[in-house]
């Protein structure tokens, strides 16, 4: 028996620009799964770095790309008693990962598995998280919390846990950035964000509510920024997401004793400082993070729903050829602030 079809995207070339759409059936289900309609799906620059190779964790060849994909249930099978038809879901990142640290990286979505980027998916039941009935989030900002959202509260909570009253910084305006200052703010952080454009700074300001905002390129030295605007102390959390290229000034920023957890890799640099002597200086702890499991996803959910937050999705784009290359180029371009989001309509 031939089942029905739908569309799937699927990586065929050396880069984003090799994505291209086919017809393939929809998946049948077994009796622990359940299938989703996928009505919206976020970006991620791991998903430009699975597309063009150079991520440096398994990729399955020909791989459905994101791993971010939020939707409603229209299949459920015999053996799932706690999801039904109709509920609104988001699967998470590594449906394996349910506590603790990220064991292997072999079941993660968008890479080593089959990703979001399709009509329909099929999915283990325990792997998902059902959203309230009276939910105040759209489609989009679901998809939004998959990856970028639990790594933005392990960032927070996932080692020594943040406490009210703490001051974060957040470089850049990407997803993770504006995520994390949501979240913080909700929670009376005290918070500082860099950017290369003022324009940026200035709309995040507004519409976020940051505390400080510093250019970058008008001080290069931010570090030292960063000093002045904590009476010389540094904050308790630096949020890192540039890797070689800002790691010793991120360490610079962060008190004794404060936390520099690491989420991404975007600034290159030719040399490597001296990590663990900057380290043992300010008796910090630098942490890599690989997003967060179920039990964190679970507590990013409630949080978000109880005082009901709105994650910060930018621009949406349309579920076609076009509409998916353009998604990625807005998203390789860096212009964006906050989430960037394909609807699968």
């Amino acid at each position: 028996m031939l089942l029905p079809k739908q569309t799937v995207y699927r990586s065929l070339g050396i880069d984003y620009k090799g994505i291209k759409a086919g017809e393939e059936p929809i998946p049948d289900i077994d009796k622990h799964e359940i299938l989703i309609k996928i009505k919206a799906v976020s970006l991620n620059y791991r998903d430009i770095a699975a597309a063009d190779g150079t991520y440096g964790f398994p990729i399955k060849k020909g791989h459905v790309p994101c791993s971010d994909g939020a939707g409603e249930v229209v299949k459920v099978g015999s053996q799932v008693h706690n999801i039904q038809v109709g509920d609104r879901v988001v699967a998470a990142f590594d449906p394996t990962h349910f506590y603790g640290v990220q064991r292997d990286w072999l079941h993660g979505h968008g890479a080593p598995v089959d990703g979001m980027l399709q009509q329909y998916k099929a999915v283990a039941a325990v792997g998902v998280i059902r959203l309230p009935k009276d939910t105040h989030l759209s489609y989009a900002e679901a998809a939004s919390l998959v990856c970028t959202g639990v790594t933005a509260w392990n960032c927070l909570y996932g080692g020594i846990p943040y406490v009210a009253g703490q001051s974060i910084l957040l470089l850049g305006t990407g997803g993770v950035s504006i995520t994390t200052l949501i979240l913080a703010k909700a929670a009376g952080a005290k918070t500082i964000i860099t950017s290369s454009s003022n324009e940026k700074l200035k709309y995040v300001k507004e519409k976020y509510g940051v505390d400080y905002t510093i250019n970058y390129m008008e001080h290069p030295d931010w570090e030292k920024e960063v000093l002045q605007l904590t009476n010389g102390e540094g904050v308790d959390f630096v949020i890192e997401n540039g890797g070689a290229g800002t790691i010793a000034k991120s360490i610079a920023s962060v008190k004794r004793g404060g936390q520099v957890p690491i989420v991404g890799f975007l600034a290159k640099s030719d040399e490597m400082p001296n990590v663990s002597i900057m380290v043992l200086s300010k008796s910090c702890s630098v942490r890599g993070i690989a997003v967060g499991s179920m039990q964190l996803f679970e507590d990013l959910v409630q949080f978000v729903h109880t005082k009901k937050l709105h994650l910060p999705v930018e621009k949406e784009f349309g579920f076609t050829n076009d509409g998916v290359i353009a998604a990625f180029d807005y998203l390789k371009s860096g212009a964006h602030i906050g989430k960037i989001v394909i609807r699968v309509d």
